[in-house]
């Protein structure tokens, strides 16, 4: 008799998320898609505010589709906003470092919303980040701006 044991391959998870805002300090919204890669499955969360900043709705974007998986999950993240994608990828470590202030020793913005985001990323087994180029044709790119977009308009 052999003892065997199996293990669950972790979901793989591919999350577009982008951000909108009609003039900083306007109303904004966010929104993600998910996609699980093996079964295709769908699922799109989205939020707004009233007054907001783009980069605010940026990182509620990436925020609100990490914490939409249950935990474990492999992750690439889709986005167009460098802010997110390189504030998370190399600066962070920085920041943390000098007491969550910039190069310039002032604060650094949002970091509630940084501070949200590490602990979203941690739930998982792993986290990737893949910048793509805004407005270039790339299809989840465009759909999930378009969703963040007409959350901005209605909030």
């Amino acid at each position: 008799m052999t003892n065997e044991t199996t293990v669950d391959t972790p979901r793989e998870i591919t999350i577009a998320f982008d951000g909108a805002c009609l003039g900083n300090h306007g109303p904004g919204g966010y929104a993600a898609i998910l996609i699980n890669t093996r079964t295709d499955r769908e699922k799109i969360v989205r939020g707004r505010e009233t007054a907001t900043t783009n980069n605010k709705m940026e990182l509620s974007a990436a925020i609100a589709g990490l914490n939409a998986l249950s935990p474990g999950a492999v992750v690439n993240m889709l986005g167009d906003s460098q802010y997110v994608i390189k504030g998370f990828t190399e600066w962070l470590p920085g920041w943390k470092a000098k007491g969550w202030r910039g190069a310039n020793k002032k604060p650094v913005a949002n970091v509630d919303l940084w501070q949200a985001l590490e602990m979203a990323v941690a739930r998982h087994l792993s986290v990737s980040w893949t910048w793509v180029r805004r407005h270039a044709g790339h299809d989840l790119n465009e759909r999930v701006n378009q969703i963040a977009s007409a959350e901005a308009a209605m909030a």
